[in-house]
């Protein structure tokens, strides 16, 4: 089966081969027709079994063929729990676009970064928004984003949405969009609460199972080094300085990590080089072939724009920020130790993430022994703050709702 067997256009196949992007996952062989269909879906699918172009690339598809929106219309939203997801969507979404006919307008929306910047990215509509609901709601307020023209709505990664406790936030965005539209729902699992909100939201829906299978290369040596969050990137210039690796590829969990911490090698006198989708075509191309022909040693990369790093012998992997899924882990970590080969794959572990990578362990039904480097030992103690979310998702607070902003209006006045 191809890509372009699904019903793709020749301008995204282009971008798909480009990417390294052969034969459809199971996920995106039964999503795609379905969403170019314009069927309501309902995903059993965990991050790394592709379910990101399983919905990205028919809603190019389909947009692609539309009159782009104006003012601050929305033709598709895609709602994510962590700004991290909503980086890397919106950075899909662009790389899968790169050849289409007319240029489709895309925007990760999240906070801790500045709201204007985001209002005035807006103006003039946008093709696709990716976004978390606590910041969008925030634009919406101040009328920078207008949801009545929506199409299509993407919630991605649901459970972990309610869980964060974003019920209530996505209740206010559902309630601001038009009744017929196209909805489609990824979660890895299915709580009562998205048991109840699938009801609600999908109509007749086409349902989708993918049970992921993960394999860790045996002649793999895995290491879990404890450090904290401040002091990531110094461990980093120790290991690369005080380690023979003839290659190293970095793992980070968006761009703007990935440039931070080339910047920072730089200034330590260590050449790396980059791989994310703000890079033209022409650099990311260059910066593979660098790469791969051992001209370059250090690469750091997200892991969409890492797809097509195929390196015989390669030493070492290091995951500077953890995966967000098992499987990417298990991708991320399966690009050494290849064809009976040794290789090495060492992630960083600070408080924030200890439970996260538990999880991973779990979920591999394996058990990294922690290891500390002496000079960057991780605080006995987790951050102020931390420990009462230890082994919990963090909770997000509740966003009052539009009755109960009309009810404190009305008491005001009286």
């Amino acid at each position: 089966m191809s890509f372009s067997s699904l019903g793709l256009s020749d301008s995204i196949n282009k971008a798909l081969l480009e990417l390294e992007y052969h034969t459809p996952t199971a996920i995106q062989a039964e999503a795609i027709p379905s969403v170019l269909q314009g069927r309501d879906l309902l995903a059993a699918a965990e991050t790394g079994s592709g379910k990101t172009a399983a919905f990205a690339l028919p809603l190019l598809e389909q947009l692609a063929a539309e009159h782009p929106p104006q003012g601050n219309l929305v033709s598709a939203l895609v709602l994510v729990p962590t700004r991290e997801l909503a980086s890397q969507v919106e950075e899909a979404f662009r790389m899968y676009a790169r050849h289409l006919p007319r240029k489709v307008k895309t925007l990760a929306i999240y906070g801790g970064v500045s709201i204007n910047t985001q209002m005035q990215a807006m103006r003039g509509g946008r093709d696709i928004v990716v976004a978390t609901p606590g910041r969008l709601i925030d634009l919406m307020e101040r009328n920078a984003v207008d949801l009545r023209a929506v199409r299509t709505l993407v919630l991605d990664e649901a459970d972990r949405m309610l869980d964060l406790g974003f019920a209530d936030e996505l209740d206010e965005i559902l309630d601001e969009l038009p009744i017929k539209r196209q909805n489609l729902l990824f979660s890895a699992t299915f709580p009562q609460a998205v048991t109840s909100l699938t009801q609600a939201l999908l109509t007749d829906p086409v349902k989708i199972e993918i049970k992921q299978t993960r394999q860790i290369p045996e002649s793999l040596i895995q290491r879990a080094i404890e450090v904290d969050r401040s002091n990531r990137t110094m461990l980093l210039k120790h290991l690369l300085q005080n380690n023979s690796w003839s290659q190293v590829l970095v793992f980070t969990a968006s761009k703007r990590t990935a440039n931070n911490v080339e910047m920072k090698l730089y200034r330590a006198n260590i050449d790396a080089q980059t791989l994310h989708g703000d890079l033209t075509q022409t650099e990311r191309t260059q910066a593979l072939k660098d790469f791969k022909s051992g001209r370059c040693r250090i690469l750091i990369a997200t892991d969409l724009a890492a797809r097509g790093i195929d390196i015989p012998n390669m030493p070492c992997v290091i995951n500077y920020d953890l995966p967000r899924s098992t499987a990417d882990y298990v991708h991320r970590v399966g690009r050494t130790a290849r064809a009976g080969e040794t290789g090495e794959a060492l992630s960083f572990v600070d408080h924030e993430s200890d439970a996260h990578f538990k999880l991973i362990e779990k979920r591999t039904a394996q058990t990294i022994s922690r290891e500390q480097i002496t000079g960057f030992e991780r605080a006995k103690d987790p951050p102020q703050g931390l420990t009462a979310q230890k082994g919990k998702a963090p909770v997000k607070g509740k966003r009052k709702s539009k009755k109960d902003k009309l009810r404190e209006a009305a008491a005001r006045k009286a």
